[in-house]
């Protein structure tokens, strides 16, 4: 018999209630999750911010690679999901909205930040929602920042290449279901003139 712990449980209770917001009915495998946080470069390691953060599956992932110096912003669009996981991720601060990140962000005191992992479902969004978000991500990261994100599919690779390089793309298969990471890197000011 398949017993849900009480991450899962609670995933999946949210999953039910509005599916296009979670993308899954279980949080992401710790091997996506590894994925992710090792596909972070050492220099962008300084300020980081998470979008879609559900349970903490990659947040957990991520206090072990961070440094103490590091900043950590959460964004959360679920009440219940955000505060549980500010009691489990005390240090670092969590804001509701992904589409109002920028503000978020100063009034955190940060103008940009290093690199932005997601696990945000894209393309379960309207296309105006996809759109702002993406600019959100653009505006808040700073030139040659990274951009990870993990999808189900392959269908905002030719979104994210108008936005981002996309440096990789690695298919993390032991996961439900199985996923790719979207590695990104934001262009510098001298590359876009270019």
């Amino acid at each position: 018999m398949f017993l849900l712990n009480k991450e899962r449980r609670s995933f999946l209770t949210h999953f039910l209630r509005n599916p296009r917001q979670m993308g899954s009915i279980i949080p992401s495998s710790p091997r996506l999750a590894t994925t992710m946080v090792n596909a972070i470069r050492e220099d962008s390691l300084g300020v980081i911010a998470e979008l879609g953060a559900g349970t903490g599956a990659i947040t957990r992932a991520l206090a072990q690679r961070v440094h103490c110096d590091t900043k950590v912003v959460l964004f959360e669009k679920e009440p219940r999901l955000a505060s549980e996981l500010q009691a489990k991720f005390p240090d670092y601060h969590c804001y509701p909205a992904a589409e109002h990140m920028v503000d978020a962000l100063h009034q955190n005191g940060i103008d940009q930040v290093d690199c932005i992992v997601s696990g945000l479902p894209f393309f379960n969004f309207s296309p105006a929602i996809r759109e702002r978000l993406l600019e959100q991500i653009t505006m808040s990261l700073k030139p040659g920042g990274q951009f990870i994100a993990f999808q189900y599919s392959l269908q905002m690779k030719p979104l994210l290449a108008k936005c981002f390089e996309i440096e990789d793309i690695r298919l993390v298969p032991l996961n439900l279901p199985p996923a790719f990471v979207y590695c990104c890197r934001k262009w510098t000011e001298q590359e876009e003139w270019n």
